[in-house]
């Protein structure tokens, strides 16, 4: 589903990926590892078209998207569910306007349905009284819940893109989402997730690939990761090992 050949990319002078190629299907669950500043969520972005690459190409289900225009772009998005880290929810709209968003924005739902929807999948997540709430009331799991919800309201999507989504959590909250996370994925959808987090990637993820300068030094399974001998690596297993001793 997802391809990329040789692709770099740099914000400014600063290089960030190089030369990276790789290959993602649809119902696989990848875990992206690697140290802040390394390209985890420049990847995300690129996949979508939020950002294009310097050189290489970037391929979705065989088809090229490094020209496509945003209009062009938007058919490309709908196949994916996208929970970026920072604004993830709009300030200045409650919960159910948040949910609410994309129903308005991509289908024909009468505002009876759209309440029926938003109330539906808020329910899923234990979040139904936090209805008519601010974000700034909510606690970081219930804003991450409402940003997950918000991303499936309006598309069933083929695959799901999560960027730090248990960053900043308490574990009680972390536990919440990788668990939501694991449900949405129960109908055969594959996910990527960027995290720094090698217990939550762990949990979740069944292929790992670890970033590190803008290439990948590591590409394979839970197994092969605990084997390799790469100090950066090693150093992110530490943390493994640490909170299974906490």
């Amino acid at each position: 589903m997802i391809e990329f050949e040789k692709v770099s990319f740099s914000y400014g002078q600063r290089p960030i990926l190089n030369d990276l190629s790789f290959s993602v299907q649809e119902n696989e669950r990848v875990a992206i590892l690697g140290g802040s500043g390394d390209g985890k969520t420049t990847i995300l972005k690129l996949i979508v078209g939020l950002l294009r690459p310097d050189s290489g190409r970037i391929r979705i289900d065989g088809e090229e998207i490094n020209k496509k225009t945003e209009e062009e772009l938007r058919e490309v998005r709908i196949k994916f569910s996208m929970v970026f880290q920072e604004g993830a929810l709009f300030d200045s709209l409650s919960v159910k306007e948040n949910v609410a968003f994309p129903l308005r924005e991509y289908t024909h739902m009468t505002e009876e349905e759209i309440d029926q929807k938003v109330r539906e999948l808020l329910r899923r997540v234990g979040l139904e009284e936090a209805i008519h709430q601010m974000p700034e009331e909510l606690s970081g799991g219930m804003h991450r819940r409402v940003a997950i919800m918000r991303s499936v309201a309006a598309f069933e999507p083929r695959m799901f893109l999560y960027d730090e989504p248990t960053t900043g959590l308490d574990p009680v909250s972390a536990d919440v989402i990788c668990r939501l996370i694991l449900d949405l994925s129960q109908k055969g959808s594959g996910f990527i997730i960027v995290t720094h987090k090698m217990f939550d990637a762990f949990r979740l993820a069944r292929r790992f690939m670890f970033l590190k300068g803008g290439k990948i030094l590591f590409d394979g399974n839970r197994e092969e990761l605990q084997r390799s001998t790469i100090p950066e690596i090693r150093t992110f297993l530490r943390e493994l090992s640490i909170q299974g001793n906490g």
